[in-house]
């Protein structure tokens, strides 16, 4: 019997000590998970029967001086304490223990801090790239209450901190973070997974980003900063534009400010690295944004310089913007007449003339539209608007690999909307009109035109919303489903339908894939073109581009989302090896 103390204290009977100590192990099915006890050297050791790696009974294990390994995969713990001696496994939860005559009880060990402890094991898990422990600790984290955007912003302090440049990772998993804000909670763990993975794969075997030190004075002004990061961006040296940089936040110039002049610096080049150099270092902005400006700008912005602002190469250093049009120079010829007052205007208008063939009218077009009150912003947003339409109409005859080309000039376009959103200067604008050309070097992606829904194309599919959401999962389970993917996306969007299920279905059906880095920056511009056109009918061009790319690059071998599986099925207690024997 449990006497009403040891009840009161929390313990619960596990065994009797006499048949423990003959059989040196036994099994018992406790409240949420199975609990195995040893008996060793005189003492009563009680662990989750669950090896945490991959849920394998540890009491099929062996124990061998005070060390418990598992034979699936050999990690060893410490039969007392749980603890892991194989990091890439975790630690086992222990349990107190206490005999009473022939009676043995055990209760949950108390004393450790949740959050701590998977704070720790988040940044063990980066610095030995070890997938399932970074899942486990995310899915963790997130049970015990963590923010997105508070998960995301520690993982991207720890990879600012320990590679050499702004990632493909990085920008992964910024994007997430955006991404897991906007989507249920039964996909958040999978989004910040992909990102928290993919910015410690990128840091991965690299060296610490080595830091240099602000110049030891708090007056630089703004221009002569901007000034001097250009200068040392052009020179493609390092070291003087990191130190400006350090110095202009040192000396506590304003957000605006920072980004003025690094954009400022990147647009000096044409479209640089086929536009990640924008792409690369307004995520990086976002981040600083996600951890907080205040420590998050001098922590993480100067990571984007070694790649992003000062290694990039420019269109003007290649010949296909110089022939068959001398693209470079039409650029020259705008920037000397972009003027300075704007009102606001629409956007939607513009398209079609920067899809058109005529470098010259669409430059033309974006002045003209300045020049009646345009916005920068909304400028920016028309070009974004016909660099989605060029994913849109993407022609299927086309070589795969153009897919990332038209992607490319999508997400430079997006990125430059959102770069004039938090600030404005003739040298951002130019980068609009660098978006523009590029969106008109991709014309023959188009070339035919793949057809956009029609009303008669969708009129024969489900009404129901959730049928549709679950339509469109379906397509992705097969190749060649794009332009049903397109259709059913259109349909849902005919009705009145909340657009917050087709959200969650597009970005379930990229996030259960392995997908590849552009399809992560696909998912998010997408959405984020949505949002920004506020309602609009404009706004579902990105959702359906979204649709399109997504289903383009589908199925995969989905691998990743069986590890976030594993991990939030280890998380919720439940036995993942059922018809296993418990015992040898």
């Amino acid at each position: 019997m449990v006497s009403t103390e040891v009840a009161a204290e929390g313990w619960t009977r596990a065994a009797g000590l006499a048949q423990l100590r003959a059989q040196g192990r036994q099994v018992f099915t406790g409240a949420d998970r199975p609990v195995v006890l040893f008996y060793e050297d005189g003492q009563v050791c009680a662990l989750d029967n669950r090896c945490p790696h991959l849920g394998f009974p540890l009491s099929r294990g062996t124990v061998a001086d005070g060390m418990l390994t598992c034979h699936w995969h050999h990690a060893q713990f410490d039969l007392r304490s749980g603890c892991t001696f194989s990091l890439w496994a975790g630690d086992v939860p222990a349990y107190e223990t206490r005999v009473e005559a022939d009676d043995v009880f055990i209760r949950p060990r108390t004393g450790r801090d949740p959050l701590a402890y998977w704070r720790r094991r988040l940044r063990e898990g980066m610095s030995q790239n070890v997938d399932l422990v970074m899942v486990k600790a995310v899915a963790a984290l997130l049970d015990l209450g963590m923010a997105p955007r508070q998960l995301a912003s520690e993982a991207g302090l720890w990879c600012a901190q320990n590679t050499p440049a702004f990632s493909s990772g990085l920008v992964i998993l910024t994007a997430m973070a955006h991404v897991a804000e906007l989507v249920p909670a039964r996909l958040r763990a999978l989004a910040l997974s992909h990102g928290v993975t993919a910015a410690a794969g990128a840091a991965a075997g690299q060296a610490p980003f080595r830091e240099r030190t602000a110049l030891e004075r708090d007056d630089l002004d703004p221009a002569s900063g901007r000034r001097w990061l250009r200068q040392w961006a052009g020179a493609r040296e390092r070291d003087g534009a990191e130190r400006t940089l350090r110095t202009m936040l040192r000396c506590g110039h304003d957000p605006a400010t920072i980004v003025d002049a690094l954009f400022s610096a990147l647009t000096d080049r044409v479209y640089a690295d086929g536009g990640h150099s924008v792409d690369f270092t307004l995520k990086a902005v976002e981040l600083a944004e996600l951890v907080g400006w205040a420590g998050g700008a001098e922590a993480v912005l100067p990571c984007a310089i070694p790649g992003a602002l000062v290694g990039a190469r420019g269109a003007e250093e290649s010949d296909a913007w110089r022939r068959p049009v001398d693209l470079l120079a039409l650029l020259a010829s705008a920037e000397q007449e972009l003027p300075g007052a704007r009102r606001p205007g629409h956007p939607a208008a513009l398209a079609a003339i920067v899809l058109g063939d005529d470098p010259a009218a669409t430059v033309t077009a974006l002045l003209e539209a300045l020049r009646a009150g345009m916005t920068a912003v909304d400028l920016a947003q028309a070009v974004a608007h016909a660099a989605a339409l060029r994913i849109a109409h993407f022609g299927s005859s086309n070589e795969f690999s153009d897919w990332d080309t038209a992607l490319h000039s999508f997400t430079y376009c997006q990125a430059m909307h959102h770069v004039l959103a938090r600030a404005e200067s003739p040298e951002l604008l130019r980068g609009v009109f660098h978006g523009a050309l590029a969106v008109y070097q991709d014309r023959f992606l188009n070339v035919p035109p793949a057809r956009l829904p029609r009303a008669q194309d969708v009129a024969q599919l489900p009404a129901d919303g959730s049928e549709l959401c679950a339509l469109l999962l379906r397509l992705t389970d097969a190749q060649g489903g794009l332009d049903d993917a397109a259709r059913v996306v259109a349909r849902y969007l005919d009705g009145e339908r909340p657009v917050e299920p087709l959200l969650a279905a597009l970005a379930e059906g990229v996030l259960r894939e392995d997908a590849a880095f552009h399809t992560f920056q696909m998912l998010e511009a997408g959405i984020r073109l949505w949002q920004q056109w506020d309602g609009a009918p404009e706004g579902r061009l990105g959702l359906l581009a979204v649709a399109r790319y997504a289903a383009a690059h589908a199925p995969t071998q989905r691998a990743f989302g069986q590890t976030v599986s594993i991990a939030e099925r280890l998380q919720r207690g439940e036995a993942l090896q059922a018809g296993v024997p418990q015992q040898a």
